[in-house]
């Protein structure tokens, strides 16, 4: 039997072809919205990944440093380390920070650590150039995203600070680059406040006692004790928020990457209905256009079936070069943009089924318009 599809699709190639790049450009969008929402996952988990603590202490009813503000005392880790059950524990800070640059200053999270203890949060898998912090002051570990490389001086708040060490794909759970700082630095510059500062702090009775402070403690628990009841007793004896690791993810997934994922789920769902509205509109217009033929061939006998089947393959063709030319799309640029793109094959085939299934609703339109075809008019003219 002749294959009326693809001799249709043959007669108006370049017009199939056109629309089919046209609808593919945004069903590449689709993919890379995503892998967007791919890439905030991996990137809420990178520092925690990175850091491996079993437990973070932070300050009382609040979330912690990744969903908001928390300070304790640096020696209370000192306190954490002699409860029964921890192995390690340490004092981190976190901080958002300019870094100048010849270019543009580039926005970035520091963190802090003691440089000798004994939790370091620098992954050395990440390390691809120069070394981890040695020194007490005036080193940074930079990502390689900030474009600054070895021995660079970077001005912060009062002093300068030699680049030391090089990292790759380090980025905090909001996407910007990670740099490294010894703790002392980081308290400096997060706590200390500048000369006048004081005086006028004292001139008003209030005492700067506050340069000790971090962010959060972490922790490791001994092989053979329940993290989760190691928590607890810190929880009600101490009076902190402590939060498992798990539980980290949890805040960093649900309460901060949520709103981000609705978002970009909400854009996705908008595209695919614009995708699939294109593709009907489309498939509209190429049957207007041969409703003539389709008359003839009604008044030659052909049953409607055949015809329908023509309007379906053509659509499901249509859907399907869209998909391939959204995958070329999508794997050209998603390098392109500044946000962690993660493109998983595991999505193109959801995506894919998604669009059999659009292009099979889409082809309703014209399948209605030709069941509707009058066979008088071919003889009408």
């Amino acid at each position: 039997m002749i294959n009326l599809a693809k001799r249709d699709i043959q007669h108006t190639l370049g017009k199939f072809i056109v629309t089919a790049m046209g609808v593919g450009m945004l069903l590449g969008i689709v993919l890379i919205m995503i892998g967007v929402y791919r890439g905030l996952i991996l990137e809420a988990e990178v520092l925690l990944e990175d850091i491996n603590a079993d437990l973070w202490i932070v300050q009382e009813n609040t979330m912690g440093p990744f969903a908001e503000s928390s300070r304790v005392y640096e020696d209370f880790k000192n306190i954490v380390y002699v409860i029964n059950g921890i192995d390690k524990s340490e004092a981190i800070t976190f901080q958002n920070i300019q870094l100048p640059h010849y270019v543009k200053p580039v926005r970035a999270v520091a963190v802090g650590y003691d440089v000798f203890g004994s939790i370091n949060p620098i992954n050395p898998k990440r390390l691809i150039a120069g070394r981890d912090l040695k020194n007490d002051h005036y080193e940074i570990v930079v990502t390689d995203k900030t474009g600054f490389v070895l021995d660079d001086k970077i001005k912060l708040g009062r002093n300068f600070y030699t680049v030391v060490g090089i990292t790759h794909n380090s980025v905090s759970n909001s996407g910007d680059p990670l740099i490294y700082i010894s703790l002392k630095d980081a308290q400096e510059l997060q706590f200390l406040y500048s000369n006048k500062e004081i005086q006028n702090n004292e001139a008003r009775g209030v005492k700067n006692s506050e340069s000790h402070m971090v962010n959060a403690i972490i922790a490791t628990v001994k092989n053979g004790f329940d993290i989760n009841e190691v928590a607890r007793d810190i929880r009600k004896w101490q009076h902190k928020s402590v939060y498992t690791k798990e539980q980290q993810k949890e805040i960093l997934t649900k309460n901060v990457v949520e709103k981000s994922a609705k978002q970009i789920g909400l854009f996705t769902v908008i595209l695919v209905i614009v995708s699939t509205i294109i593709i009907a509109l489309i498939i509209y217009t190429m049957t207007l256009e041969k409703m003539k033929e389709i008359s003839i061939m009604k008044l030659m006998g052909l049953p409607n079936t055949l015809i329908v089947s023509m309007i379906v393959k053509e659509t499901l063709v249509l859907g399907i070069f869209a998909f391939i030319f959204g995958n070329i799309f999508s794997h050209i640029t998603y390098d392109k943009f500044p946000k962690r793109i993660v493109l998983e094959v595991p999505d193109a085939w959801m995506l894919f089924g998604v669009i059999i299934i659009a292009s099979i609703l889409a082809s309703f339109v014209g399948v209605k318009k030709v069941i509707s075809a009058d066979p008088a008019a071919a003889i009408g003219g």
